[in-house]
């Protein structure tokens, strides 16, 4: 997902409330970390193309690009020149190898039952992909692999990538006339970033003569995102009388964004009743800064309980090692300060512990004591406390 804004600081504010785990993506990474802006390394390496890089003929923005490079220059950093070479390799397997069978793979039937719905050089290109084979698709695999390790030395040498955001902009009459060449010619210096599994922002970087506007784009290390955020804000508002968009509001006007200070250590704390998404208690997360990283399920082992005589109404989690488990709880993370006044809340028979989740990992956790279980009613095949609450709200014939 891309965030579209007028300043890193309003892309920063949209990512820090978007990005999170998603446990029905099978691509989301446990290891991801909340979105927080970061302060750049001092000084902060730049890499730039050590040869020449194509401009399509355009030398207003070739000039456009070379003042940027100056002006993240005049900003501290220091420009380190690179091999271009991997990175330029990558961007042309996009739509030239098999990658392109996964777009439509994504469309499902839909070229062929309703080709209209798609425009006719799109549908072209996508059909295209029907010719591909396994065989081709791993040969791209690996000579993907090989032109990422390649770049790893690139890497080393640079802790953010310059290029332009596109070397060139068309006219709509010379799109149409060759749409496939000119749309590829748009792509050389972005095709590349999700295919080596890396992060990007564009920011503005002046207009040509004719008022057409030129971007840049910093590109760096997969979840490097937080940085990349605080150096485009930078390199945006080095530019002279940098308005937002085509509005009359300057940029100057605007906050600047901030690097978040991360603390000292963050404790992730899984919550089965009253504390899940729209229940009674959630407040006391919301109120200590909270933040939902993901929805995941416990084991078997575990059995959940509805407890009597108590407000608001809450489930107990037992862990005898006969359970159907399958439970659902919700993922909070806080700092440990905010923890640590989170678990005085917490009454009896209720209290926080180690659990286990269905993927091995364990974390600390809401489990009841055992006694408060007897007698209760055990909703284990329920799966979840809404879903049980959700049963007993609805009417019975």
């Amino acid at each position: 997902m891309s965030i579209f804004a007028l300043t890193a600081a309003d892309a920063g504010r949209v990512a820090a409330t978007a990005i999170a785990f998603d446990a029905d993506d099978p691509y989301a990474r446990h290891s991801a970390p909340p979105f927080a802006v970061e302060a750049a390394p001092s000084p902060l390496r730049v890499g730039v193309p050590s040869g020449a890089i194509p401009f399509f003929g355009d030398r207003d923005y070739e000039s456009l690009y070379r003042a940027a490079v100056e002006r993240m220059a005049a900003l501290g950093a220091v420009i380190v020149p690179i091999d271009y070479a991997p990175f330029e390799k990558a961007a042309a397997m996009l739509y030239a190898g098999p990658w392109v069978a996964e777009r439509l793979a994504a469309i499902g039937d839909l070229a062929e039952q309703n080709p209209e719905a798609i425009h006719p050089v799109v549908r072209r290109i996508l059909l295209g992909a029907k010719s591909k084979t396994a065989l081709e698709a791993f040969w791209a695999f690996y000579e993907l692999a090989a032109l990422t390790r390649e770049a790893e030395r690139e890497w080393a040498k640079m802790d953010v990538l310059l290029l332009p955001t596109a070397g060139t902009t068309y006219k709509i009459e010379e799109m149409l006339a060759d749409p496939v060449a000119l749309n590829t010619n748009l792509g050389v210096y972005t095709n590349f970033v999700n295919l080596m599994d890396l992060a990007a922002i564009a920011v503005p970087a002046g207009f040509r003569p004719d008022g057409i506007p030129f971007g840049v784009t910093l590109i760096g290390p997969a979840l490097s995102d937080g940085m990349l955020a605080a150096v485009g804000d930078a390199l945006h508002r080095s530019l002279t009388d940098a308005r937002l968009g085509v509005t009359s509001v300057s940029l100057s006007s605007t906050p600047r964004i901030h690097s978040q200070t991360t603390p000292t250590k963050l404790v992730k704390v899984a919550v089965v009743g009253a504390h899940l998404s729209g229940q009674p208690l959630k407040s006391q997360l919301i109120e200590r800064n909270a933040k939902l990283v993901e929805t995941a399920r416990t084991p078997s082992g575990y059995r959940l309980y509805a407890l009597a005589s108590t407000s608001p109404p809450k489930p107990g989690l037992v862990f005898d090692g006969t359970g159907a488990g399958g439970i659902e709880v919700e993922i909070w993370e806080m700092d440990d300060a905010a923890f640590g006044s989170f678990v005085a809340l917490i009454p009896a028979p209720l209290g926080i512990g180690t659990i286990a989740l269905a993927d091995g990992r364990s974390l600390q956790g809401f489990l009841c004591e055992a006694y408060a279980a007897r007698g209760a009613e055990d909703i284990t095949a329920f799966g979840s406390w809404r879903a049980w609450l959700a049963a007993r709200a609805r009417p019975t014939a």
